[in-house]
């Protein structure tokens, strides 16, 4: 998800709607490793690990509870994490077992937290407040398209393109 497109090497959330269908953000596997990471920071419910989910990968996945709760249901089978009644939630624990489990990969537990990092960066660009900056920001993707068609081939075009482009992002950030 992270290719280099038109000098931009960032997370693509969007890239999965080309296609008719939402991107997947965790791999085969990787909800349960996930699961565990987080109970390793403490005991939690199961609506607690969903929002951070989503938080830690900034909004862009929407856990549901058909999905943990059987996934936890799993773990709990396995021995992997044991449930309690607290204040009237069903909150888990990460047993040893859990804890050596997730201890076997941690190349895993690495790259999912490395990539939901990339993306909390996105989670402000889905906030209400953000919409203003829609219909210009089509506009401007819009224009400098045919912008890029404009100059394709032409000395220095695309260099000029960039440099435009940069100038905007810079600006931007600077407000």
């Amino acid at each position: 998800m992270s290719k280099q497109f038109f000098g931009y090497a960032g997370p693509w959330p969007w890239a999965g709607f080309a296609f008719g269908r939402r991107g997947r953000f965790f791999e085969s596997g990787e909800v349960r490793i996930a699961l565990l990471s987080l109970l390793s920071e403490g005991p939690k419910h199961g609506y607690q690990l969903m929002k951070e989910l989503e938080e830690r990968s900034g909004g862009v996945y929407k856990a549901s509870a058909g999905s943990i709760y059987p996934t936890l249901q799993q773990l709990e089978d396995e021995g992997l994490v044991e449930a309690a009644v607290i204040s009237g939630r069903r909150t888990y624990n990460l047993t040893e077992a859990g804890q050596r489990e997730l201890e076997r990969d941690p190349e895993t537990v690495r790259r999912i937290w490395e990539r939901a990092e990339q993306y909390e960066d996105w989670k402000h660009c889905w906030a209400p407040e953000a919409m203003v900056a829609y219909g210009p920001l089509v506009e401007l993707f819009k224009a400098g398209i045919q912008a890029a068609v404009r100059v394709s081939g032409k000395r220095d075009g695309a260099e000029r393109l960039r440099a435009i482009l940069e100038r905007a992002r810079r600006e931007l950030e600077e407000l």
